[in-house]
Order: C-alpha cells, then sequence, then structure tokens
C-alpha cells in the first residue's frame, strides 16, 4: 500500500448540489471516537438524513464521510468517521484510524463521542490524550443518555479533562440543538439571504455523478484514490473493505464531477450477513443515483456471471456506461489476447462502451476514463429536433423497409424524443406491437451510428396510432333507414 502524505490532502469539504467556494467557508466539524457509540446515528441526526449505514455492530464505519450539517444556529461540513480501536490483530483498525485523525487535522471543531451507558473506558482515555495533542477545540458529547440523569451520568468523564461536555440522545435527537449552539457559537451565523440555493447553481456548473461498481476486491477505491490523488478511500487487501457508498465531490478540467465509491456486489447465494445485504442495496441505489457508471473488472479473473448481472442492473437503470478492466499490468501477451477475447464473447450486448484497459495500482491508462466518461454523459443528455429525428426514420425505412404482417405493410410514421439519460425515441405507426426484435436493433444501430451516441444505451417505445372512428357509430340517414327496412321484409326469419 502507498504511504500516506498528509501534504498532498485536498479538502473536499462540499455536498453534491452546493458551489464549491460556498462550501469552503463552512466550518468543518469531525465526529471521532471509539466503535459502537453512534457517531453514524449522529452523523444522519445532523445532516436530516440516511445517508450514512447505520447498524447495531461495531466497525461499521471505516471511511470518512462529508455531509452538510442542518442541525444547528449555520451550517457546516459534517465528517463521519471509523471507530478508534487499539486491536493489534486487526490491520486494518490503524487505516480506520488513520482517516479518522486526518478529519481531526482538518476540523474547526470535533464531537468526541463516548457512550454513556457503557461508562468511562481505557479507550475513551486513550483518544482524549490523541486529541490534546492537535490545536482543534474538543466538546465531549456522552451519547446514549435517554432515561438517565444527565448529571450522574456525565460525573465520570470529566477525568477526561474537557470543559465543553454535553449529553445526548442522538437517537432521539435529544440535546442535539443545545450541543450544536455551543459547537458553532464563535462562527458567523449566515443570513438566508447569504446562503446558495440548490436551484442557484449554474446549468453550466452541473456535475456530473460517477459511481465505481464491481465485485469485492477489483480495485475500486484504488481507483478513486488513484484520481484524486490522495489516499482518500481506505484501501486494503481483504474483499468488502468498503461498506457503505461514499460520494466524493471534485473538478477536473472545470468539470465539475461526484465520485461514487461503492461496496462490492457479490452474487445473492454468497452474501449472509446483514451488513453485507445493506451495503449491496447501497451499491444499487448509488446505481439508480449515478449519471454514468464506471464497471470494473478484474483482468486476472476475467469476466463473470456476477459482472454480467452487474451490467444487466446498470443497463435497465439506463445509465450511461464505461467499462474498465484493471490490474492490466500483471498479465503478459497471451493472457491479455484471452481477456480481450472474452470480453468480446460475453459483452458482446454492450457494442457502444468500448473497455479500457488499466491499472489503477499505478496510474497506467485512468486518466484516458474521463474523456470517456465526458462523451458518454453528453450522448445519454443530448437533445435531437423532431424534423432531424423524422428525416432519419424515413431514410432508415426507405433503405429497409419493416416486413409484411397479414399481407399489410408495419407503417412507421413518426418520431420524437421522449427522454434524456437514455435517449428514448418514441415511433408511432400501426402493427408496432408485430414488429420484429431484428427490426428494433437496426434502429438502434442506425440511430446510434448517425446521431454518434457512445457509452448510453439508446431506448425505443413504440406506439400503435389510435384509429380517430374506432367509437363513433355511422348513423344511418332516413333514405338509408328506409332501404335498410325494405331488405329486411325479404330477409327469411
Amino acid at each position: 500500500m502507498q504511504g500516506f502524505t498528509l501534504g498532498f490532502y485536498v479538502v473536499f469539504s462540499f455536498q453534491l448540489g452546493f458551489l464549491e467556494n460556498f462550501m469552503q467557508t463552512l466550518p468543518i466539524v469531525a465526529i471521532v471516537g471509539r466503535p459502537n457509540v453512534g457517531k453514524s446515528t449522529l452523523f444522519n441526526a445532523l445532516t436530516r438524513a440516511r445517508d450514512a449505514l447505520v447498524a447495531d455492530q461495531p466497525g461499521l464505519t471505516r471511511d470518512r464521510r462529508y455531509g452538510v450539517g442542518k442541525l444547528g444556529p449555520c451550517r457546516y461540513t459534517l465528517i463521519d468517521t471509523g471507530g478508534l480501536d487499539d486491536n493489534p490483530e486487526d490491520a486494518i483498525v490503524g487505516l480506520i484510524a488513520r482517516q479518522a485523525w486526518v478529519a481531526v487535522q482538518e476540523a474547526d471543531r470535533v464531537l468526541f463521542l463516548v457512550d454513556g451507558r457503557a461508562g468511562l473506558t481505557p479507550a475513551d482515555l486513550s483518544i482524549a490524550q490523541r486529541l490534546r495533542e492537535f490545536d482543534t477545540p474538543v466538546h465531549l458529547a456522552i451519547n446514549k443518555t435517554e432515561g438517565f440523569d444527565p448529571d450522574m451520568i456525565s460525573a465520570d468523564f470529566h477525568a477526561l479533562g474537557f470543559s465543553e461536555v454535553h449529553t445526548i440522545a442522538s437517537a432521539h435527537r435529544r440535546g442535539l440543538n443545545s450541543m450544536m449552539d455551543a459547537v458553532l457559537e464563535s462562527f458567523v451565523v449566515k443570513t438566508p439571504e447569504e446562503e446558495v440555493s440548490e436551484t442557484e447553481v449554474p446549468e453550466r456548473e452541473r456535475r456530473i455523478k460517477v459511481a465505481v461498481i464491481g465485485r469485492p476486491n477489483v480495485g475500486k477505491s484504488t481507483l478513486i484514490n488513484r484520481i484524486l490523488g490522495e489516499e482518500r478511500q481506505l484501501t486494503y487487501d481483504m474483499p468488502g473493505t468498503t461498506r457503505d457508498s461514499i460520494y466524493i465531490p471534485f473538478e477536473r478540467d472545470g468539470q465539475l464531477y461526484t465520485l461514487i465509491d461503492t461496496a462490492g456486489v457479490r452474487r445473492r447465494g454468497k452474501v449472509f450477513e446483514t451488513i453485507e445485504k445493506f451495503s449491496v442495496i447501497k451499491a444499487l441505489q448509488a446505481i439508480e443515483d449515478a449519471n454514468v457508471v464506471v464497471m470494473l473488472f478484474d483482468a486476472q479473473e476475467g469476466v463473470t456471471d456476477q459482472d454480467a448481472g452487474l451490467l444487466g442492473y446498470a443497463l435497465d437503470a439506463g445509465r450511461a456506461l464505461v467499462l474498465a478492466v484493471n490490474k492490466w499490468d500483471g498479465l503478459d501477451a497471451a493472457q491479455r489476447d484471452q481477456v480481450r477475447h472474452t470480453l468480446e464473447r460475453k459483452l458482446h450486448f454492450i457494442d457502444f462502451a468500448p473497455p479500457h484497459f488499466i491499472s489503477a495500482l499505478h496510474g497506467t491508462g485512468v486518466g484516458n476514463l474521463f474523456p470517456m466518461i465526458q462523451r458518454a454523459w453528453e450522448s445519454a443528455v443530448a437533445h435531437f429536433s423532431t424534423s432531424r429525428l423524422n428525416l432519419l426514420l424515413s431514410d432508415a425505412v426507405e433503405k429497409h423497409p419493416p416486413p409484411l404482417v397479414h399481407g399489410r405493410r408495419i407503417k412507421l410514421r413518426y418520431i420524437h424524443q421522449g427522454g434524456q439519460n437514455p435517449p428514448l425515441f418514441v415511433i408511432h405507426g400501426n402493427q408496432v406491437e408485430s414488429l420484429p426484435d431484428s427490426y428494433k436493433r437496426y434502429l438502434v444501430n442506425l440511430f446510434r451510428e448517425v446521431l454518434q451516441l457512445e457509452g448510453t444505451p439508446v431506448q425505443f417505445t413504440f406506439k400503435q396510432s389510435e384509429n380517430p372512428f374506432k367509437d363513433k357509430r355511422n348513423m344511418l340517414t332516413p333514405r338509408q333507414q328506409y332501404q335498410r327496412k325494405r331488405l329486411m321484409k325479404h330477409v327469411k326469419k
């Protein structure tokens, strides 16, 4: 694992939907403490969201999570960190602690969270001693105090030596307002007129949300760190290191992005732990929330059935797609030819997204992903005039007419665009329910080629033209009624 250097650390403490320069003016508050004291529950309560994964299990949070605090006298950037634990047998504990101390160093205020029901522990004393090494003001928050006398439950914790002590119950939202009033007392309170609304974000600064998905241990977090140029995400040679979907805003070449690091998704039959089930749900939700999905493969393992299942889910969601084959540097020429052959054979249904061969660990080919992400996003949100689409449809029908059905020709009358991301085209005609799939694929390939749609699926919807006289009765004239009666006399009863 590469060494961690604080000198290269870049703070991206702002949330999706707000301008970067505005977010950088917000005070930063970091939540630290030992495992299972309720840090993620407090994070969700202060941000008034359910972004952080919460469960009654220690060590659930591992990576730093950023959010905008909405509970208090002013807005602020909130950082959720993993539990600080001294367990020499677990190598990942040191990596989690490193992430937490980085958050403390960049914060303006620290919320040191302890468990009031468990009382003062040696781990709390060790964390308090380490916090004194920083110049950041610390507020001690005693959590899980519902049903107890605040003075009695806080008596032992005065031994930590912090002057600012608050008794709260984050699960029940008790004591949070008074605590944040004290934490943010020295910061200037912005008036509503000074705040920047989400609706005021210019169209040109619209963010592209990019979700990195794949099976466990294919290098998703390593790729995120390589893109950012820092050890932003926790990486470890163990499947399932990332448990939650982490949103990381950043800027590249004037374009604003939000990278989404997701948990690895295994086959359903191999998922037994409840935590992993929630991690998979969060990863699938990230696909739905993203604009572009980067599907990461392991070159040494090839394309598995689980990879195909994930790709199918991304295609069903209609997301623009970029394929990346990681760990490419560790293969010889024969192995690379075999991987290319496997990709062509198993991913023949994704002909609109060519694979990119990269090495997230060494950075080979990583920079080539962003031009493809940009093209895929532009193709997904492209808008085409109805006149151009109808000319294209007319040329397609003239070049290759639809087949006959029961002796009648299928007629495709006109077309218009019905949506974006992915591009959706609506074709009106008659007998369209009998249009064969081969002809639909012909239209998809033709429109993708002529309109230069790259990296995004193209969807077509066919609507049957309605007969305007279907529900109208043909009323007989008086002469027709007379003739009908005269003819009926000759009909045998």
